[in-house]
């Protein structure tokens, strides 16, 4: 009974918080304090990077969820343990515990103009939550690519791509330490199927922002309050010996396995969503990567930018990333000297792309039709160091004009059609169409 009383609590407060005034400072720290409230039932619960309106939609979502019968009402529910605390930290033997379980999946068709077609059970993803106390919360993800694991062949891969603890202080301050997401662009941390548009993640956030990126560390998050909100970290770094001219950094990802942490990288994300609709973010990155390099040790530093802003039916988002790379020549020379070839690394890369959608069908029916086009540009090779010439084939830009159909707000049917363009009068890469369905609960 206390437990339905708190939901029927949450559900009206979740109202007034929708039928308030939608710039007051009071209601951001309201709906902030319904986010922690939430956070504390429900481990899996993720505040949502967006305006007010879209995270008291995310808090009616959940609630929705959680008061659904989780049994048929045939079979007994055993009483949850009460939550006994001493302190600001320490919790009894009498502790609730919970384990939440959730999980994304999608599949998709992919074919290249004057190619073969292919069809991919792309990501297959299930995310495990458990409480220790109101205070220590555990979450995971746990991610298998392509169907099917084989030793010894390329057919897949099974990856841990998040597990850490939560330790809980205060709203604007708390502890997090294991396998973490870097909190960097829109898309890394935040990457479920029904969660953006297009079949494929954009390419910005592939090559230039190396998504999905992970790996082992520690750092402290927050919410300061009217909006803003932190994450910062000391992770393990980037292995230079994996960065190349065609995708950037993204082979220099070491997600988790043996990473050094002897000079960890730092990661620091502010966000802000105090204003309705609008929400903006900025990532800051830097690190050594040359682990494996025995004559050099070249850093990379990385800033990005990022927005989402949606009105009535319109939604838009954009972001802009630059990476440096200090030290580049230096770097393709030490390659050049242990894999045989010169990879051609750049100094700078650099990536943009922007989104306008339009939702078809009035807000308030269950279905949704999103039509959508985004332009991307990304060129893996800005600058290059002296004495190394640019390849125009690496300076890429790609148009996708595409729909995205929710029957219910947890199903995505995706389709798109990209035109691929490069700077080069060669190699130019091919139109291509996708499909695809994706799913998360």
């Amino acid at each position: 009974m206390r437990k339905d009383l708190r939901f029927t609590l949450f559900c009206l407060l979740c109202l007034s918080v929708g039928l308030g005034a939608q710039t007051s400072p009071s209601l951001e720290e309201r709906i902030a304090a319904l986010e922690a409230k939430l956070r504390a039932l429900d481990p899996s619960f993720q505040t949502v990077s967006g305006g007010l309106e879209e995270r008291v939609r995310a808090l009616e979502l959940r609630l929705e969820k959680l008061a659904a019968p989780a049994v048929p009402a045939s079979e007994p529910v055993a009483p949850l343990r009460p939550v006994s605390i001493e302190g600001d930290f320490a919790a009894s033997a009498e502790t609730e515990t919970r384990l939440p379980v959730a999980g994304y999946m999608e599949a998709h068709f992919n074919k290249l103009r004057g190619e073969p077609g292919e069809l991919d059970f792309h990501r297959f993803v299930l995310l495990f939550g458990h409480s220790f106390s109101s205070r220590i919360k555990f979450w995971s993800e746990l991610e298998l690519e392509h169907a099917l694991v084989e030793g010894g062949e390329e057919k897949g891969e099974v990856a841990l791509e998040q597990a850490y603890l939560d330790f809980l202080v205060k709203p604007y301050l708390n502890f997090r330490a294991g396998m973490l997401l870097a909190p960097v662009g829109i898309i890394n941390e935040r990457h479920e199927p029904p969660s953006f548009n297009g079949v494929e993640r954009p390419l910005v956030e592939t090559f230039i922002i190396p998504s999905t990126w992970r790996d082992i560390g520690a750092g402290i998050t927050g919410d300061l309050g009217r909006g803003f909100r932190y994450r910062g970290y000391l992770m393990g770094g980037l292995d230079a010996t994996g960065f190349s001219a065609e995708e950037g950094l993204r082979g220099g990802r070491q997600s988790g396995f043996r990473s050094s942490f002897r000079n960890p990288a730092k990661v620091f994300r502010l966000e802000y969503s105090g204003l309705a609709r609008l929400a903006v973010g900025a990532s800051f990155y830097t690190g050594s990567a040359g682990l494996n390099l025995r004559t050099v040790n070249p850093r990379v530093d990385l800033f990005s930018f990022d927005g989402r802003f949606s009105r009535g039916p319109f939604d838009f988002r954009s972001l802009f990333a630059h990476v440096w790379i200090r030290r580049a020549g230096a770097l393709n020379d030490a390659l050049r000297r242990q894999i045989g070839f010169n990879p051609n690394i750049a100094r700078r890369m650099i990536g943009y792309y922007f989104e306008p959608a339009f939702h078809v069908l009035p807000r308030r029916t269950r279905n949704d039709l999103i039509l959508f086009t985004r332009y991307e540009k990304y060129d893996t090779q800005h600058r290059m160091p002296d004495g190394f010439l640019p390849l125009p084939q690496f300076n890429r830009s790609a148009w996708f004009l595409g729909a995205t159909f929710k029957p219910v707000p947890d199903v995505a049917l995706k389709f798109d059609y990209v035109f691929h363009r490069s700077a080069s009068r060669v190699f130019r890469p091919p139109d291509g169409i996708n499909l695809g369905v994706g799913w998360w609960f």
